[in-house]
């Protein structure tokens, strides 16, 4: 029967996506991947169709309805989640040539069963769920007379559906002039929803196993392989507990075989900054052990929090770091050279205030432990210098790997590559808008034009900008 069958009577659509990603789970995940992210929007398409209650957001792509607040309410935390972790493997399932295990495609049928049963119990006017029901990996078939889909096809199957599918953003336009059968069945999906208000939903959504699982996915994401027995749940001794001994939920290993990093994860439902100081008793420990000390990772899933404490407090972020970004931040805190020590190259700025302005920021950067800088000048004071300034001795003292500079204009990008061709040229600069594959350390491009090329200068992070004639030039440094 599958684990999708409680759908049939008031969800087709969506039973029939379903179906499909339930009987590729095993057989091939990478499209399973894709039915069950096709399944997923169906179903979210269906709830602002009929639920009044859903305000459409700008877009009506599945990441933008998912993170509408009216959504993020209406289905709670674990719905919310789980949808993430389909649409994360759905894109991955469509857009890259890595092979998709068969654990991912498991999980992500699994994730698809919960979202499902929330749809169900929360619309279904006369045929609801029982709570008690569970998903049940044993009916995945092991066999399919279908060949197996390949990348492209599946990208020409996103696109060929998508053209197919309701445009909410039209239909849903004025929601004064709705048809009198959508309005009608609007208002028996509304008394549904009452209904299933006024009882309580019991059904487990299994929250600690999609943030485990989800954890996993972004550390997979960067590369990280979680093979080793030692990957997760590693022992460490001289905790502050009777027995000394404590279990961290992931270290990220070196290939010296010292810790890069430690992750310590919290409940969905907790603040992630609640594993702060058990992070940072697991770092302790682990420096005690192997004498290099781990850069501090802690999440609960969802939101996630770096904390290099030897040099800088704890801030956000939107995921885990590679091995490589991890080895040159610990490798930074003995090779990077005090700024406030380092000499100005007086050849490329030579006016007291500009040579003030970089000491300032240098100042910020080291003893403020600041990770951005705003420098206002006036016109013809010689900002772009002051810059190329500033950017020549980050480098020289190993606190930048990597500069770009954006400017809202072709003529001003134009304008500072020129400069920095002209005063830091073993730097390799690259006008991004002219040179499109060169390499280098300094970037200069347009906002339009870096957006679509970020991965090929990944890993850099935004730290100062300057004001040029009332318009923003961004500098990233890395």
């Amino acid at each position: 029967m599958g684990n999708f069958q409680f759908l049939l009577p008031e969800f087709s659509a969506v039973f029939e996506s379903a179906s499909k990603a339930e009987s590729l789970a095993i057989t091939d995940p990478r499209t399973a991947c894709f039915y069950a992210r096709r399944t997923l929007e169906l179903a979210v398409s269906w709830a602002y169709k009929f639920d009044s209650g859903l305000k459409l957001p700008y877009q009506d792509n599945i990441s933008a309805l998912i993170h509408e607040p009216t959504f993020k309410q209406i289905t709670g935390d674990a719905v919310f989640n789980k949808a993430k972790v389909i649409v994360t493997l759905g894109n991955r399932a469509v857009h890259h040539h890595r092979p998709i295990p068969q654990t991912d495609s498991t999980v992500a049928v699994k994730e698809l069963f919960h979202v499902c049963y929330w749809l169900a119990h929360s619309y279904s006017r006369q045929n609801r769920p029982p709570s008690g029901l569970t998903f049940d990996p044993a009916t995945l078939p092991t066999t399919t007379p279908v060949p197996r889909q390949t990348l492209e096809q599946l990208q020409k199957l996103s696109a060929e559906l998508r053209n197919k599918d309701e445009k909410l953003s039209q239909l849903l336009a004025d929601k004064n002039s709705l048809d009198e059968e959508l309005q009608r069945l609007r208002a028996e999906v509304a008394a549904a929803r009452r209904a299933a208000s006024a009882q309580p939903d019991t059904h487990d959504y299994s929250e600690a196993e999609t943030r485990d699982y989800y954890i996993d996915l972004l550390l997979k994401e960067a590369r990280w392989a979680l093979d080793q027995t030692r990957d997760r749940e590693f022992e460490v001794t001289g905790m502050p507990n009777n027995q000394g001994l404590g279990y961290v939920d992931y270290v990220l290993w070196g290939d010296d075989g010292k810790p890069l990093a430690v992750v310590e994860a919290k409940r969905t439902k907790h603040d992630s900054r609640i594993g702060q100081q058990q992070a940072k008793l697991y770092a302790d420990c682990l420096e005690k052990m192997f004498g290099q000390r781990p850069v501090i990772f802690y999440s609960n899933g969802y939101d996630h929090w770096i904390w290099d404490d030897v040099n800088y407090p704890p801030r956000p972020v939107q995921g885990f770091y590679k091995k490589a970004e991890l080895e040159l931040l610990i490798q930074r805190r003995t090779t990077r050279r005090s700024l406030m020590t380092a000499n100005v190259n007086t050849e490329i700025v030579e006016r007291d205030y500009q040579i003030r302005a970089i000491r300032r920021i240098c100042e910020a950067f080291e003893t403020d432990k600041d990770r951005k800088a705003l420098v206002v000048m006036a016109t013809g004071a010689g900002k772009t210098r002051t810059v190329i300034a500033l950017c020549e001795l980050l480098m020289k003292a190993n606190w930048a790997k990597r500069i770009l500079f954006l400017a809202d204009r072709v003529a001003l990008v134009i304008q500072a590559g020129n400069n920095f061709k002209k005063h830091l040229p073993d730097a390799a600069p690259v006008n991004l808008v002219t040179e499109k594959d060169a390499e280098g350390r300094v970037y200069v491009s347009t906002y339009p034009t870096i957006f679509p090329r970020t991965k090929k200068i990944s890993g850099t992070r935004w730290s100062g900008r300057k004001t040029v004639n009332r318009r923003n030039v961004w500098m990233r440094l890395q």
